[in-house]
């Protein structure tokens, strides 16, 4: 009798294995969160021993942390182009902040092709391409570089003028429209890009003083004269600031869904 129970279990075990492996994955909710110019030594996974960054560290706790990195070309709008078409800036038609996205290109962007497969898809925040979003069934972005105070907001159908801090309207907007914007029962992807910490580095109302009581040394290299290094290396980095610690967590997410951040640029 109990061999018999234990063959039962086994084929009923079996039976469900051969079910759950004929039904189709649920594709993943991807949220891809792009910020500007912002140096990994901001970041408290990174070792900043400055910024407090513990939602962004969880990330990185709780997720993939990449310590051995390269860009191709690390300048705004063609990071950018990069991003979306995966290739380099002679092809996608941006190897500068002055170019236009290649049409040819913009076909095959990942979120059109995510699209394709049955994604909704939207795109909130600093887009800085000159063409408008396309491949995305909702889009919000900033015009240009945009302002850190009371930004404008271009939408498929018109404008918007917001009141506030930019990057707080960014994040206020992702979730709106991850609550209440898109359909539940699609898998979508949100790609979701801040402004800051591009310069000039306009911090948040509530953040004026985070640091009016904090010595922050002197990086060794501040007055580094560059001796030694190649015409390009001896110019400046013109990045670095602070991003506040804002990512969007609602609820009912599962566990295959992923958060994708990027530091550019």
């Amino acid at each position: 009798m109990k061999t018999c129970r234990a063959r039962s279990a086994l084929l009923a075990g079996s039976m469900c294995l051969l079910l759950a492996c004929g039904r189709e994955p649920m594709p993943p909710n991807i949220v891809f969160i792009f910020t500007d110019d912002h140096a990994s030594h901001a970041i408290g996974a990174y070792g900043s021993v400055i910024n407090q960054t513990p939602n962004l560290d969880r990330l990185a706790r709780e997720g993939m942390l990449f310590r051995n990195a390269f860009v191709t070309n690390s300048i705004c709008a063609p990071s950018r182009a990069t991003v979306l078409t995966g290739q380099y800036g002679h092809l996608n038609g941006v190897p500068t902040n002055r170019d236009t996205l290649d049409l040819h290109s913009i076909e095959y962007a990942f979120p059109k092709l995510l699209r394709a497969a049955g994604y909704e898809t939207a795109m909130i925040g600093k887009w800085h391409l000159k063409l408008r979003p396309d491949g995305f069934d909702h889009y919000e972005v900033l015009r240009g570089q945009g302002l850190y105070y009371n930004p404008l907001m271009l939408t498929p159908g018109d404008s918007v003028r917001y009141t506030g801090y930019t990057t707080d309207i960014i994040t206020d907007r992702a979730l709106e429209w991850l609550s209440h914007g898109r359909d539940p029962d699609q898998p979508f992807l949100l790609m979701y890009q801040h402004k800051a910490p591009h310069r000039r580095w306009d911090p948040g109302p509530d953040h004026l003083t985070l640091y009016d009581d904090v010595e922050i040394p002197e990086p060794e290299t501040l007055f580094d004269d560059y001796a030694g290094l190649t015409h390009r290396s001896r110019t400046p980095p013109e990045g670095g600031g602070i991003e506040p610690d804002l990512m969007p967590q609602p609820s009912g997410w599962g566990g295959g869904d992923c958060f994708v951040l990027r530091t550019g640029n």
